[in-house]
Parts: structure tokens; sequence; C-alpha cells
């Protein structure tokens, strides 16, 4: 079978590296290339999936919180639909898609809860091993939903930085003698491949034409990375024009390092020492995305927000006493940031706007 795929190119310096690389020399992420031209007259499938039924979520109207609001038009992803309960389903269905194409047999990652038990589920899928590094303040649900699907768990003190270097201090350099394979979040490309296809349905959803802002809860970033990347791409097959969304970041205000980057007017974020925040999957003092985040805010004319733990909490019950969302915190932090930035002036209450809800509730409020 073929496929469109070309090669990993690095978005930073722009050198071609070898499809198994993790991460380019220079430090950025790599990002995966294809012959679009090749794809605008046929799609081929090149990997055989991995799959549990992820994607095509709904795109769905929240017609009272954005009355309440003041808003012309609010829509909600709802991510909390997917396999494991979130968006991360999206992207380890095609990065371990791929690693098994190539032979991966044991998998590992250190997560905030969610991209673990997706990496758990997709590994017990692919009939690979999987070890998981998580911080030990990871609500209980995370770690018995991931040993649910077979994942060796092992928690450790501190953020979701300390889970990845306890990860590689117990298995030593990944792809050595053990044969492991490193899922960390921008380590491997194939996870960023997964997460554009947000932006591919809700081009799709929206009729080929984008909202004028997108709201998006920001840890790793590899979502937001993603749905710049796939709006490129569709202007390149001619599904779209150049307009682009204004893309907001939001983070929580005990762990905002791109927020604080970006207010700063700096091209790299420096971590976030001690973060704080009930919201897990923002949780994340630093990212290997920084610039790659930066640049996407900046040259779409967005905004970084951060917001209160109270404020998050708030609006995700607003969202399921009004709108019957079940939201995570993660989900109600991309509301309270479309209320503050409308109060200030910031964000144009007549536009089209869509915010994220990335997984269930359920996994904090049981």
């Amino acid at each position: 079978m073929t496929s469109c795929f070309d090669h990993l190119e690095c978005p930073r310096c722009a050198a071609r590296a070898p499809d198994t690389a993790p991460i380019c020399p220079c430090g950025s992420p790599l990002l995966a290339r294809y012959r679009l031209e090749e794809a605008r007259s046929s799609f081929r499938r090149g990997v055989p999936p991995i799959t549990l039924g992820e994607g095509f979520t709904p795109l769905l109207r929240a017609r009272r919180v954005a009355d309440e609001l003041g808003l012309r038009s609010l829509l909600v992803k709802d991510e909390a639909v997917n396999p494991t309960g979130s968006f991360k389903a999206r992207g380890m269905a095609v990065a371990v898609s791929v690693a098994a194409a190539r032979g991966v047999r044991a998998a590992a990652a250190p997560s905030a809860g969610n991209a673990g038990a997706a990496l758990a589920a997709y590994g017990a899928r692919a009939g690979m091993e999987v070890r998981l590094f998580l911080p030990q303040t990871t609500p209980r649900p995370f770690v018995q939903e991931s040993e649910r699907y077979g994942a060796r768990v092992t928690l450790v003190p501190g953020s979701i930085a300390d889970a990845g270097r306890a990860m590689r201090e117990a298995l030593g350099p990944a792809g050595g003698d053990g044969g492991w394979f490193d899922f960390s979040t921008l380590r491997e490309p194939f996870r960023v491949e997964g997460k554009k296809t947000m932006g591919y349905e809700i081009a799709e959803q929206m009729g080929y034409t984008l909202p004028d802002a997108i709201v998006y809860p920001t840890g790793g970033g590899t979502g937001l990375i993603g749905m710049w990347k796939a709006f490129d791409e569709m202007e390149a097959l001619g599904w779209i024009g150049p307009r682009r969304p204004r893309m907001i970041a939001v983070q929580a205000a005990g762990c905002a390092p791109i927020v604080r980057a970006f207010e700063q007017g700096r091209d790299t974020a420096e971590a976030w020492l001690d973060p704080v925040t009930i919201a897990s999957g923002l949780r994340v003092p630093g990212s290997l995305g920084d610039r790659l985040l930066l640049e996407a805010i900046r040259a779409s004319r967005g905004a970084a927000v951060a917001v209160e733990d109270r404020e998050m909490m708030d609006c995700a019950g607003l969202l399921g006493s009004r709108e019957g969302i079940d939201a995570c915190p993660e989900g109600g932090a991309t509301l309270a940031a479309v209320r503050r930035l409308v109060r200030a002036g910031s964000l144009d209450p007549d536009g089209t706007i869509v915010i994220f809800n990335t997984g269930t509730g359920l996994k904090y409020f049981v």
C-alpha cells in the first residue's frame, strides 16, 4: 500500500529528517510533510490503522450560554465523546498505528492523565506493552482507567516534567536494548497528525469556512499546532482560502508559561516553577512546541489567556447546566477565557467562536 506521506521536516531550521527521528538536532519537534499535489486527486491508506472509532465529534451550538454572554455564535467541539473520553485518542490512534507498523512492541510516556489512558488503550489494541509515568496528584480515575487497559503505571512526585525524567531514568534511552518507544508530547511527529484532524473536522462541519476564533486549552499544545498545520494543508489542497481563525491559547493561572512568554513578547517559554491547577491537562510546566505555539498565536492575531481554577470550574458548570455538556476543567477554561476576553473588548462578540471541551468531566468529579 502507498500513501502521500513524503518526509519529516523541522519547522525551525527546515532540515529534512529520517522517518524514525524523534526530534530535530536543533531541538525542535518535527512535522510530517506530504505530497499535497498528489493528494489532491487521491487519498490512499498507507498504514494499517489501530482504531477505536475516534474522531468525528460533534460541533454543538451553545445557544443559552451564548445568550448569557452576549455572543452571536458560540460552538463547542465536544471531544469527550472520543474513545477514552478525550481528544488524546486522536493523537494516539495515529502515533500507535505508525509505531506498530514499524514494529514497536513496547511503549512509554509521561502523562497528566488523558494521554496516558489513550496510549494504554491503543497500545492494548496494538498488542504493545505500555509503561506510564504519572504525577502522584493525577486524579485516581485516570490511573484506574490506564490500569484497566493493562498499562503498568508508576506514580511520581511533582509534575509531568518530573514524570518524564523518571521515565527516562527508569527505562534508559528510547530505542535502545529495551526496544521501547517514547510517545511523549512532540517527541514523535504523529500525535500532531492525529490532533490536526480537529482542524479538518471544524472546516468540514462549517462548510469549509473557518470560525473567527478558536479557543483551545493548551498544555503541551499539540492540538493547536496540529490545527494550524491542518489549515495550511487545506489551503494547499484548495479546500479553503488564506483566512485563518484567531488562535487563542488558554492556560491555568497557576501554570501559564505560554501566556507569560506571549505577554513578554518572547519567542520561547521558560519552564513554570511549581505548577498548580485542578486541570491536570494544563499542569504542564513547559512545552517542546513553545516556539511553534507562539508563532501560530501571533500569526493569527490571536491571544494567550490565563484563567483561575474557580473560573474554569464555574464555566464547566455553565456548560453542564445550560447545555448538557459534561465539561472537564480544561473545557471550562476555554469558556472562562471567552467570557474574560469579551468583557475586556478583546474578542468580537459578533464573530463565530469555537471552544473546545477536550474531555469528559467524569474523570474529575466521580
